[in-house]
């Protein structure tokens, strides 16, 4: 994946850009390796696309490596990584290029411990995107849902419905599927 060569990439802009570092260039390879997949896995549930989610996760890292914040801890660092993704996405909704692939090729990339691990994805992501995103954070990122309506800027009670929702599409969808098998 050529997400661990934009680390690279991206620590190498110094050369062009001289701006004040929180991170040494080690602190920032440690935590590009921790939330590079996390950030990419947001980006991907929002867009859709491989190549965008790749780009995305390039902008997030690059804007985290020049930032001047202090973060207090690596939860908040987490958190600021996820809202910055979030921002970028909704940025990449507005481009004239944007286009959507199809989720089988990223699906292929992933390894399930089983089957239906496997169909639980696939009908997740024919989820529409308010659905998608949360049960994401909800579920495998592990986000409470207070946490995630701050992430998502929107009310607590919205996480609450957005995730009830989504959760009866994907029992009313999986019903569907065994009444048809």
């Amino acid at each position: 994946m050529k997400l661990n060569a934009l680390k690279n990439d991206i620590i190498h802009e110094k050369l062009f850009r001289e701006i004040m570092r929180v991170f040494t260039e080690e602190q920032f390879s440690q935590y590009a390796q921790v939330y590079m997949n996390t950030i990419f896995r947001v980006a991907f549930n929002y867009l859709k696309s491989h190549s965008d989610a790749d780009d995305i996760t390039q902008n997030v890292l690059l804007k985290f490596y020049q930032t001047d914040k202090t973060f207090e801890s690596d939860a908040h660092i987490k958190h600021w990584l996820i809202r910055v993704t979030i921002n970028e996405c909704k940025q990449a909704f507005l481009s004239p290029w944007r286009r959507v692939e199809p989720i089988d090729d990223y699906a292929k990339t992933l390894s399930f411990e089983t089957p239906e691990q496997n169909e639980l994805f696939d009908l997740v992501m024919k989820l529409p995107t308010k659905y998608r995103i949360t049960i994401l954070l909800y579920y495998y990122e592990e986000y409470k849902a207070d946490e995630i309506a701050l992430l998502l800027g929107i009310p607590l009670s919205t996480v609450k419905t957005r995730l009830k929702r989504a959760r009866e599409k994907l029992k009313n969808t999986i019903l569907e599927v065994e009444s048809n098998v």
